[in-house]
């Protein structure tokens, strides 16, 4: 059966727990969503490419290939928006999954209606209802409908996620944001439940992306003591 048959879309759940993978699928059917599941990376990545998902929910310790290895080799040849669960309380993980472009993680033991919540809400952002109109400033152009985003007639591969922040910066140009004001507007969370070094890792990596020199960015300025904004 077609994710077109389920409006909620198709999840994948990557876990090496049985229990896991148990909890979360029924969690997410309960939602309406159509789930497979796997406890292997290897595995992972031959149902993500022969039956693509709307979203992926990613364990970091897994056998065979550990979720950083199976997100590194996704991100070559897809966006689909990625969720990591992780058992590691170390920034410097979860610094490493957003690096790798992760979307968002959360971290075990978790709840599943957050997860749950999580998911809906990604995938709210990656699908909205009403997409605005596009976006054009000199030599870079955004587009909410199609979520494509060009510099000249280049196109640059973004995340879900980085196409989320860089939209709503767009969209408010010059207006200032704290770290915790985008986890609210982008990921809707509140900082309580986020590491605000998910919007500075993001906005690096937006950087790289976007910018000649990330270092002495043109359109995405950092506000020193405050926050980020976009420089139309």
């Amino acid at each position: 059966m077609s994710a077109a048959t389920h409006p909620a879309g198709r999840v994948l759940v990557v876990d090496d727990e049985p229990m896991v993978r148990e909890v979360v699928t029924r969690y997410l059917e309960r939602d309406g969503f159509r789930v497979d599941a796997t406890g292997d990376g290897l595995t992972a990545l031959e149902l993500a490419r022969a039956r693509p998902p709307d979203l992926l929910i990613l364990d970091v310790m897994l056998p065979s290939k550990d979720g950083f290895s199976v997100l590194q080799e996704l991100r070559k040849t897809s966006s689909v928006p990625v969720i990591l669960l992780t058992a590691r309380a170390d920034e410097t993980d979860r610094v490493l999954g957003l690096e790798l472009g992760a979307d968002d993680y959360v971290v075990k033991p978790f709840s599943p209606r957050e997860l749950a919540a999580r998911v809906r809400s990604v995938l709210r952002r990656s699908n909205p209802e009403e997409p605005g109109s596009r976006l054009e400033f000199e030599g870079l152009s955004i587009d909410p409908q199609t979520r494509e985003v060009k510099l000249g007639e280049k196109g640059v591969d973004l995340t879900p996620r980085e196409f989320d922040v860089l939209a709503f910066l767009a969209a408010h140009p010059r207006q200032v944001f704290s770290r915790g004001q985008l986890l609210q507007q982008v990921w809707d969370s509140s900082a309580e439940w986020q590491d605000p070094a998910t919007v500075t890792v993001h906005m690096r990596r937006l950087r790289t992306k976007l910018e000649t020199d990330p270092q002495d960015p043109r359109w995405l300025l950092t506000v020193w003591g405050v926050g980020y904004r976009f420089e139309p």
